[in-house]
């Protein structure tokens, strides 16, 4: 950390530091990480840690006055043929540059990282012994070092399903959507794998992997039904911005105890559901009893309470079912 006599960081000193925690060789191809808006030399006193840029969060940003913004999600994920100030984005750039707030992304180099978003994800659950879910090919930039997609460990304690979920819906941060797990509610987990954002492309590596459980986001249902139907690890599907949000308190952490500036941590909810109301048990003898895999049984506690807000233009924000690419 700068001493009191030192000048204040500049934005170019925040990106040097931020890459060489993530370096940008390490996201995907398709990725858009980096300096996006704001001028190298102007001076950073306080820095916003956001999952997400929206409306909300810049406006958050904004009045706590920041300098800058470090976001998880891209703003311009995909191309885009203007920046007008008529547009959704473009509203979004123009008042930034107005109010001279730099904004940096760092994606899915943070998601491979050592420690990285999944690592966060992985403590809120108290695992151990954490290795990677799904690790970088050889020869690519981010291979070795422990770096991959995804975190595998082990839990303090064995736990049935059903508490796992509600563990999971305990530690995590609240949304609207809670926690859902699909297995039998009694099956002993002891092994758990995760992995932050989107996750069902990495279905096929919890099994390889022999886990027992799989918690992400963004689950499908033909996916996680032909994944639990082949004997698949029990699969925990939880709100994709709470199993990020974790990672900004390491961020924040990160850049207090490197460079002279105070950060803010956003808990502002940008998942985009914001209703929920579970559906009423049917009338004994309505249905043929389910088999174990088939379950639905309700557990108590695991639904948060509602706090969504509405993010437009979600669709570029979540990656897809291939390495975390945007889902069409």
């Amino acid at each position: 950390m700068s001493t009191s006599g030192s000048p204040p960081p500049t934005v170019a000193d925040v990106v040097a530091l931020l890459e060489r925690r993530y370096p940008p060789a390490w996201a995907e191809q398709w990725d858009r990480v980096g300096l996006v808006l704001g001028e190298p030399d102007a001076v950073v006193r306080r820095v916003a840690c956001v999952v997400d840029v929206v409306p909300e969060t810049v406006a958050e940003a904004l009045a706590v006055g920041v300098d800058l913004i470090v976001a998880h999600h891209p703003l311009l994920l995909r191309g885009v043929s203007s920046v007008a100030p008529t547009t959704y984005k473009g509203r979004i750039v123009h008042q930034l540059i107005r109010a001279d707030v730099a904004l940096y992304v760092a994606h899915t180099n943070a998601d491979v990282a050592n420690p990285g978003v999944s690592d966060a994800l992985a403590a809120r659950l108290g695992l151990t012994g954490l290795r990677p879910l799904h690790p970088p090919a050889p020869g690519s930039p981010a291979h070795g070092g422990g770096r991959g997609i995804g975190r595998i460990g082990d839990l303090p304690r064995p736990m049935a399903l059903a508490e796992l979920t509600r563990h999971a819906a305990t530690v995590l941060p609240p949304t609207t959507w809670g926690v859902r797990a699909a297995g039998n509610p009694a099956r002993v987990i002891r092994t758990v794998a995760v992995s932050g954002g989107a996750g069902d492309g990495f279905l096929a590596d919890a099994t390889a992997a022999g886990v027992d459980a799989f918690l992400t986001a963004d689950l499908r249902h033909h996916p996680a039904g032909e994944h639990l139907a082949e004997g698949g690890p029990a699969l925990l599907d939880a709100a994709h911005w709470a199993t990020e949000r974790p990672w900004l308190d390491d961020l924040a952490a990160h850049l207090r105890a490197a460079l002279d500036v105070e950060t803010y941590v956003s808990d502002l909810d940008t998942d985009p559901w914001s209703v929920h109301a579970a559906s009423p048990a049917p009338p004994t003898g309505a249905a043929p009893e389910a088999t174990p895999q088939e379950n639905h049984t309700p557990v108590p506690g695991a639904t948060a309470t509602t706090r969504g807000r509405t993010a437009p233009d979600q669709d570029d924000l979540h990656p897809a079912v291939d390495d975390k690419e945007p889902r069409p």
